[in-house]
């Protein structure tokens, strides 16, 4: 259903919408996962997905010139309708480049780079995009980009780029460092004979390859006896 609002009143529309699905007790439960995130209504990814496909409907480059990151939702939205939204990388490398730097938690990040979907479309394109956003000094830049590729480049085509990556990235960030065991998990439970021989010799700091092991071990695609061999390599 068109909304068709007039720019001006994008905003109020956003927050009276926010207001009417905020739960204080999914508030409550949230903040836990996300401490020091103040900005916090309470509304469940559900509803927020709904709302940013309906904005993505409407004059959403108006909409993304004109918001407010008054809060956790307002700036999910913005990521979830770069995602929703018609267009390539060209039409939305802009209002990217505006957004990522507002990402501050793990939850944004991760639920943003499910819905934008460009690499999909535009591997070549959005791999150049990514590069700055890897060796940045912020850290959910860096998450971005890694997550990026663990969900969008572990394929036949950019494995070895992926694990590449992935180990040239020094940083002591604790959310890029989970987002780098994340992405060799995710290119064992692709390739596991190929990502054998780099978790038996890599440069990753111990706390990485040792998530990495975790995260292995943790899969309900990964079997028994493959586990037991994955143990071993853990680092002392």
């Amino acid at each position: 259903m068109k909304v068709n609002l007039k720019p001006e009143a994008y905003n109020s529309w956003i927050k009276e919408q926010l207001n009417q699905k905020k739960e204080v007790t999914y508030q409550k439960f949230i903040s836990k996962l996300l401490p020091g995130i103040e900005n916090i209504l309470g509304v469940r990814l559900p509803e927020l997905r709904k709302l940013a496909s309906q904005l993505a409907k409407e004059e959403w480059k108006t909409y993304l010139h004109n918001a407010l990151q008054d809060s956790y939702e307002e700036i999910m939205l913005q990521g979830m309708v770069l995602g929703y939204a018609k267009g390539d990388l060209k039409e939305k490398k802009e209002y990217l480049k505006n957004f990522i730097p507002k990402i501050d938690n793990w939850s944004v990040c991760d639920s943003v780079c499910s819905t934008i979907k460009l690499a999909k479309e535009q591997p070549e394109e959005m791999w150049e995009f990514l590069q700055p956003y890897l060796y940045s000094s912020q850290e959910f830049e860096v998450r971005f980009a890694l997550v990026q590729l663990l969900n969008y480049y572990v394929n036949k085509n950019y494995f070895y780029l992926v694990l590449k990556t992935v180990e040239q990235i020094q940083c002591n960030y604790y959310y890029v460092n989970m987002a780098q065991a994340w992405a060799v998990s995710i290119c064992y439970r692709e390739f596991p004979e190929e990502t054998i021989p780099f978790l038996k010799e890599n440069s990753l700091k111990n706390f990485i390859h040792n998530k990495a092991i975790q995260k292995i071990t943790e899969s309900m695609k990964v079997s028994k006896k493959e586990k037991e061999y994955i143990r071993t390599l853990k680092r002392i």
